[in-house]
């Protein structure tokens, strides 16, 4: 009987170390989780000096002169004409779509200037009677702009006033709102950028009688001398000129360009004709009288599909001056869904209004090219709005 209590005694004992040990049913014990947090102990070993020694200076380079991005591109014509849809319907509320091919050539640069026309209004605005072509997009088509990095519009052009002084107040509180400094007609104004550089820009109101070649000349000169007074480092002059379709830089360009360059201007950015002009250095400057169409509402078929980013090298010396070290052309369609006949551009609705860069070498690109270097010897365009009338 004995041997059978010390037998059950020693079961006992184990089942009740069991239970200190698993718990009930056979689980484990859960413990609260302790976190220690230790610190690093302190030697009271002195530290050889050796060891706490100032390292080697490190020798300063020379200062280096700094360069800058400055991109350009043509017309942002960012809606179909009177009231159409194509633009909106290929684009969705999708706003990076314009840019998609390209914005890896503006999300880094110092500056992307664009020629808007457009008028930005949620008003059921009218179009003058003598518009042949208007063009009106909701205020948050102003997103295209950003989405494309772009970082100023010029608005001097034929199509800014398309739903007068109702469609202008719109326009210009949607870039303010947007953050989007731009230009209006005979305006002169600093531009400063994220790295400090103090651009003048000035925006000769539209005017392509070539009878007023004396007076665009005056007011650019003007303009150009108000903006070196103003503390401008680096001057750009703005121009809507020219004639629609026409491969030409007319006397009426070239003298106001020249006089401005002479004056002090650095570069000159031309739009309006919807087609590619030469780009001439003259005097230390870029002219580029006219880069055609970019992202472009205006035709779903564009007689000339060629367009180009201009990329402008500006270095920022020790003294503080900045020059134009010289320019790169990249150039594009105005569509990502390239015409299969370029002799007959006008067979097919192929713009999807993405501009898309050309293969380089292709014969797409070296057309291009000399449309920028002066040697192309197509025809003009034959630009016919007599069925809009």
């Amino acid at each position: 009987m004995k041997k059978t209590t010390n037998i059950l005694s020693i079961i006992l004992v184990i089942a009740a170390l069991a239970i200190l040990v698993f718990g009930r049913y056979g689980q484990p014990v859960i413990r609260p989780v302790v976190t220690v947090y230790v610190t690093q102990e302190i030697s009271a070993t002195p530290v050889s000096p050796e060891l706490t020694a100032d390292p080697e200076p490190v020798a300063s380079s020379e200062p280096q002169p700094e360069y800058f991005t400055f991109s350009f591109i043509g017309d942002c014509t960012l809606t179909s004409f009177n009231g159409g849809t194509d633009y909106r319907n290929k684009m969705g509320d999708d706003y990076s779509y314009p840019f998609k091919n390209t914005i890896q050539f503006f999300k880094d640069d110092e500056l992307t200037l664009a020629n808007l026309e457009c008028t930005f209004s949620d008003r059921a605005l009218y179009a003058g009677a003598d518009r042949t072509f208007s063009f009106r997009c909701p205020t948050s088509y102003v997103n295209i702009l950003l989405e494309g990095s772009v970082e100023y519009v010029n608005t001097a052009n034929n199509h800014f006033d398309d739903f007068g002084q109702n469609g202008i107040d719109d326009t210009l509180a949607t870039l303010r709102e947007a953050g989007i400094p731009y230009g209006e007609k005979g305006e002169t104004e600093i531009l400063e950028t994220a790295s400090g550089l103090k651009i003048g820009i000035y925006c000769e109101p539209y005017n392509n009688n070539i009878k007023n070649t004396e007076q665009i000349t005056k007011s650019s000169v003007d303009a150009v001398n108000r903006l070196k007074e103003m503390g401008a480092e680096y001057i750009i002059c703005c121009y809507h000129w020219g004639n629609e379709g026409k491969y030409t830089v007319f006397d009426s360009m070239s003298i106001p360009a020249h006089a401005a360059v002479d004056a002090g201007a650095n570069l000159i950015y031309g739009s309006h004709p919807h087609v590619l002009l030469p780009i001439e250095e003259y005097n230390g400057a870029v002219i580029m009288y006219s880069l055609g169409n970019w992202s472009f509402g205006g035709n779903t078929h564009p007689s000339d599909p060629d367009t180009a980013i201009v990329q402008v090298t500006v270095k920022r010396d020790l003294d503080g001056s900045l020059t134009t070290e010289g320019y790169k052309a990249i150039p594009c369609c105005v569509s990502s869904t390239f015409p299969p006949n370029f002799s007959n551009v006008k067979a097919t609705d192929y713009n999807d209004y993405v501009p898309t860069p050309y293969e380089e070498g292709s014969d797409n690109y070296n057309r291009t090219m000399s449309k920028l270097d002066g040697t192309f010897t197509g025809a003009d365009l034959n630009i016919d709005y007599s069925a809009f009338h």
